[in-house]
């Protein structure tokens, strides 16, 4: 290969695309355990208000729960936006390299099975 060929630093950027999906991926995760907590936080914390559970310390753990589940949804939902800026980045660079090389039509032959 030559220092021309892009092959090398294509291969690189294809990994990091993937190694960037798997974040999201984490990230998607993350923000769906998020809305479970708010959503679990609020409908307890509206039971302790309804007194059929009558305890403060319900109270206050519903409560931790909706705020942690808030922070943590934002937290990674801009995570999410930022990775998914990066791979768009990084497919935009990996397409104008595949478009640098001089790519040769095959001919048209008989394909073989074995």
């Amino acid at each position: 290969m030559t220092e021309d060929d892009p092959t090398d630093e294509i291969s690189d950027i294809e990994a990091r695309i993937e190694a960037l999906a798997e974040i999201a991926e984490r990230c998607r995760k993350f923000i769906l355990a998020s809305k479970i907590a708010i959503a679990g936080g609020a409908a307890l914390l509206l039971v302790t208000i309804l007194g059929l559970i009558g305890s403060s310390q319900v109270a206050l753990g519903s409560i931790a729960l909706v705020l942690g589940g808030i922070v943590s949804l934002g937290s990674n939902i801009s995570t999410l936006r930022q990775t998914d800026d990066a791979i768009g980045a990084a497919e935009a660079l990996r397409a104008e390299l595949i478009s640098r090389i001089d790519l040769r039509v095959v001919q048209d032959t008989p394909m073989k099975l074995m």
